[in-house]
């Protein structure tokens, strides 16, 4: 088994590289156009080399812009937010309000002192409510729609360090509750809402100053950071808040719940603190200088919550992520926090000659992105990833054009990072910082979170996932292994051997099955290749399990599945589909039969399965297979062999498959089942089927129908044979459909004789029907069929009953049934029988029969009496009718008119019917001419013609378009005396045989339109 592993092995690696070479070639030239960088790969993890491993581009990940704009003076401060930056002028009391998409600037004035300097400046998220707490301990308000700063007189006597703004339920005119942090650690809640109108009290600004806590009261320090987040998942009616505070040294947490809705409503939160002093995290100050404290949360992009928080500390920048879980009051929401210290490098020209060269310079801000902190100096601005604390990015700032750089700030709205020193301010634009995260997680040997940062770039991930299968391997998960190199393109004969030098046969084949899903399907000989490997390595595990016996049968069983499951994949079957033969050699090497014939069923290769079975003499397993499938031409091809085995189970298959089979091409089984010797005429198959076809599927065949009539000749009983004629030759239509000159040649060679009276009877061969039935002494056979004959040839019906009648006398000599023949068939008279009887017979046998032949004589001819009276009454009725409706008249009054046009009836000449519609002579043509046939306007042109008369105007033989005026003309020259009588006779036949309205005319004309379509347009116009 080695060896021959070995040499497949070899034999393999040559295809596949050979089919696989052409196609690396293709994939490594278009990722080379994809990836562009031009950094040496990671020989640490390097892969096969079908994917370029160069790792991105070298464009900055924070690349510097300075805004087109010039401070009139030199900048203290700046905030920025929703597009809207607030700058404070050094030592000034002034302040510059700037439109960042407008670039509309406005300068305001604070107080009223022209030395008084700004502490700090505060802009909300909205970019709408600025504060500005000046050294002086007074603080100032102004929204963007106010001019000039109103006094926060509550606050005076306040120094402001920290603001904690509300961004829940944020307003146009007020800042909600929001909290604020003293430069003597205390923390204050407040509101600022402004009143509606031009002049606004001072007093009304601050709404509820209330102070809740004080921070660290035996050593005071400024409250440098403070800031509070909603948790997401609240009690109903309470709602639970995470407060951060920072100083110099100390960073405490405060979680808890505001029940109330009136203010102040921090107050019950920090009131438990009172008696349960906050946690806090402290750091030494640096004896060097003191930071600023500065307090900074990261907001994920789309989210409404912070994931991560960085406080400029003395040592360095102390950073880690927020959970908003349902922590208690003493759980921590900061987690996951260290101290990134300042980096320690060579300072610029100018800072060396102010502190030394190689020393520390004092932070001076601190901004938080998702995988780096920027910290900024006095003369440069430097970013750490804060995945392995290493600078990505250090810029020195040219102090000399641009003078020190004083901080940072954020617009967390548009996203915008800003960087501004004494005499410009810088936009920060982030490129792509995500682009080396995953090498900085796939040195941690954090392999998931380096794959969903490499995503979109296949070079990488393949490096992370072929780093991740060693690290697997190495730690003998070799099934993970196994799945997870098979999605690289690590070499395959190099994975391969890995598997096999360890004598794994369950990881080979994992990795192998996911190898083969991966492919593509144009690469049929690496399918071909894997799929063959593949079976190979199944019937070698299957053999193995056999030979062990009973012992690990549940085992094999599970084997056996799993194998024929691998089959059953739908890329396995199209690839074996195409090369059968390969499949199965291998099984038939193996001796596997059992699998073997499940290929063939998977492949649907029923003719191999029938066979198989055929051999093995298991015919009921034959024709289920049969039945599995849908080729019928294997159902001809193996019928004739299962129908001698198993016939009734043949027949119902055949039955169940109804108009699909031809049972034409299924009379050579049939004719072997008959051949059998031992068929049952009762359970006889092979007629059941030829019936079904009949009776179920109306087959017409004369083949089907001439094998019944034979199959049923060949019987015994002649009952079955004689209902399958009369069925037959009683259907309407063509009759019979088996051959009747064959089917009279088989009946008589059987001796079938009622069949063959039966077959000439439907030949209409009445008298050899009559005949054959009589040399058989069956006179009532010979009756049922001399009633045969159509009711209008009474000639032969009276011939077949004479020959009944003479059998009867000649072959009994019983007067009495011959009797009986004359009062069954009312053709036969006395007269017609006597001829038949011996001279001996005396009278006495017929007087009552020559009697009732007399009396229906006499019955007859007193019935023709009658009717010849009937008929002469008749005649004299109509004479009568006639004379009458000769001297019929009707009294025509002077004002009647016609029924058509309205207009007196005496005018012109008229028609008058019996009643009592009038027309004239004229009205009643235009009114009968659209009736009338074409036959009927050629005669009445004819009658016009003979009469001697014009026919009009527009009277044609198809019609009359002016049938008005023609008729007028025609009623004036009728009264000419030069016309013909007979021919007025004729016109008035035609015109005038019945009333338009009273007769059949318009019975004819119930369902026609009173208006005629080519007439509706005008009829429309004239309502109008």
């Amino acid at each position: 088994e080695v060896c021959f592993h070995v040499t497949l092995m070899a034999s393999l690696f040559e295809q596949y590289e050979a089919s696989a070479t052409s196609s690396s070639f293709r994939v490594a030239s278009s990722l080379q156009k994809k990836y562009t960088d031009t950094r040496p790969p990671d020989d640490s993890i390097a892969s096969s080399g079908f994917i370029d491993t160069r790792k991105g581009d070298d464009t900055p990940i924070f690349k510097r812009r300075q805004i087109d704009f010039k401070p009139r003076q030199l900048v203290g401060q700046v905030v920025v937010a929703n597009g809207q930056l607030v700058l404070a002028y050094a030592n000034k009391n002034v302040v510059l309000r700037l439109d960042m998409e407008t670039t509309r600037e406005e300068e305001l004035v604070i107080g009223k002192k022209a030395d008084d300097i700004i502490h700090k400046l505060f802009l909300d998220p909205t970019g709408r409510h600025i504060v500005v707490s000046m050294e002086s301990q007074e603080n100032y308000y102004a929204s963007r729609d106010l001019s000039k700063f109103k006094a926060l007189n509550k606050a005076k006597g306040t120094v402001i360090d920290s603001i904690a703004w509300n961004k829940t339920r944020p307003e146009e005119q007020s800042t909600k509750e929001i909290l604020i942090g003293s430069s003597k650690g205390v923390i204050f809640e407040t509101q600022i809402k402004p009143e509606e109108g031009s002049f606004l009290r001072e007093a009304e600004m601050l709404k509820e100053w209330r102070q809740l806590y004080v921070l660290n009261r035996e050593e005071p320090e400024p409250v440098t950071g403070l800031r509070f987040e909603q948790f997401p998942h609240s009690p109903v009616g309470e709602k639970k808040y995470f407060i951060m505070a920072t100083t110099y040294s100390r960073m405490y947490q405060f979680i808890g719940f505001v029940t109330s809705q009136e203010a102040p409503i921090f107050q019950w939160l920090f009131s438990y603190y009172e008696t349960e002093p906050a946690g806090f995290t402290e750091l030494p100050l640096n004896p060097g200088f003191r930071p600023t404290g500065e307090l900074f949360f990261f907001y994920p992009k789309g989210k409404l919550l912070p994931n991560a928080f960085a406080w400029l500390t003395g040592p360095g920048v102390y950073y880690g992520s927020l959970e908003f879980r349902n922590q208690s009051t003493t759980e921590p929401v900061a987690l996951n926090h260290r101290l990134l210290p300042y980096q320690k490098r060579a300072l610029s020209e100018q800072s060396t000659r102010s502190v030394g060269r190689d020393a520390d310079v004092p932070a001076v801000s601190v901004v938080l992105t998702e995988f780096h902190v920027l910290v900024a100096y006095n003369d440069r601005l430097q970013a750490v990833c804060i995945l392995n604390d290493e600078p990505v990015h250090d810029e020195f700032f040219d102090t000399r054009r641009f003078g020190l750089l004083r901080g940072l700030c954020v617009d967390q709205m548009k996203g915008n990072i800003l960087a501004f020193s004494d005499k410009a301010i810088f936009k920060y634009r982030v490129n792509n910082e995500s682009r080396d995260v995953w090498r900085m997680y796939l040195q941690k040997g954090d392999y998931n979170r380096a794959k969903q940062y490499c995503r979109d770039n296949d070079a990488h991930l393949d490096q992370v996932e072929t780093a991740h299968a060693q690290h697997l391997f190495d730690e003998k998960k070799y099934e993970d292994s196994a799945a997870l190199f098979a999605k690289t393109q690590k070499s395959f004969e190099e994975v391969v051997l890995k598997f096999i030098g360890i004598n794994q046969q369950e990881p080979l084949k994992t990795y192998l099955i996911k190898k083969l899903d991966n492919l593509k399907p144009q690469d049929k000989t690496q399918l071909t290749m894997i799929t063959s490997w593949l079976m190979e390595i199944y019937l070698n595990q299957l053999g193995s399990l056999e030979d062990e016996g009973s012992l690990r049968e549940r085992e094999l069983q599970m084997m056996r599945d799993e194998f024929r499951d691998f089959l059953k994949r739908p890329r396995v079957a199209a690839c074996l589909d195409e090369n059968k033969h390969v499949a199965y050699e291998l099984l038939s090497s193996h001796g596997d039969v059992e699998d073997l014939v499940f290929f063939a069923q998977e492949m649907q290769d029923y003719e191999r399965v029938i066979n198989h079975y055929l051999q093995q003499q298991n015919y009921n397993q034959a024709l289920d297979a049969l039945t599995r499938q849908k080729d019928v031409e294997l159902y001809y091809k193996f019928s004739p062999v299962l129908i001698q085995h198993v016939p009734r189970e043949m027949v119902n298959a055949w039955i169940t498959m109804r108009r699909q089979l031809d049972p034409k091409r299924l009379i050579p089984a049939l004719v072997q089942y008959e051949q059998t010797g031992d068929v049952i005429p009762r359970q006889n198959e092979a007629l059941r089927y030829l019936i079904f076809c009949v009776e179920q599927l109306s087959n017409t065949d004369e083949a089907i129908h001439n094998y019944i009539l034979s199959l049923y000749a060949k019987a015994e009983d002649e009952v079955a044979l004689l209902r399958f004629i009369n069925s037959s030759t009683q259907q309407a239509g063509a009759g019979p459909h088996f051959d009747t000159k064959y089917a009279l040649r088989l009946c008589a060679e059987h001796g079938k004789r009622k069949a063959c009276v039966q077959l000439y009877a439907s030949m209409d061969l009445f008298e050899e029907a009559v005949q054959l039935a009589l040399e058989d002494d069956d006179v009532e056979l010979a009756r049922i069929n001399a009633n045969k004959p159509y009711e209008g040839d009474e000639t032969l019906r009276k011939k077949l009953w004479l020959m009944i009648a003479r059998h009867v006398i000649e072959s009994s000599e019983d007067v009495g049934m011959a009797m009986e023949l004359l009062t069954e068939c009312d053709l036969l008279k006395i007269e017609d029988v006597l001829q038949f009887f011996p001279d001996f017979v005396t009278i006495d046998h017929f007087k009552d029969a020559i009697c009732s032949s007399l009396q229906e004589y006499n019955e007859h001819i007193e019935s023709l009496k009658r009717e010849m009276q009937e008929a002469t009454d008749s005649g004299e009725m109509i004479r009568q009718d006639i004379q009458e409706m000769r001297n019929k008249y009707q009294v025509v009054g002077a004002q009647q008119k016609c029924a058509v046009c309205s207009f007196p009836l005496l005018t012109r000449e008229f028609y008058m019917f019996p009643c009592s519609h009038v027309f004239h002579a004229d009205c009643l043509l235009v009114e009968i001419s659209p009736h009338l046939n074409t036959r009927q306007r050629n005669r009445i042109s004819d009658l016009y013609k003979q009469l001697g008369i014009s026919v009009g105007r527009g009277f044609t033989a198809s019609g009359s378009a002016s049938a008005s005026a023609a008729a007028s003309e025609a009623s004036d020259d009728l009264n000419a005396p030069s016309f013909s009588e007979q021919a007025r006779a004729d016109l008035d036949d035609i015109v005038a045989s019945e009333c338009p309205y009273c007769g059949e005319l318009m019975i004819r004309t119930i369902d026609m339109p009173f208006i005629a379509p080519e007439e509706y347009d005008d009829a429309v116009k004239s309502w109008l």
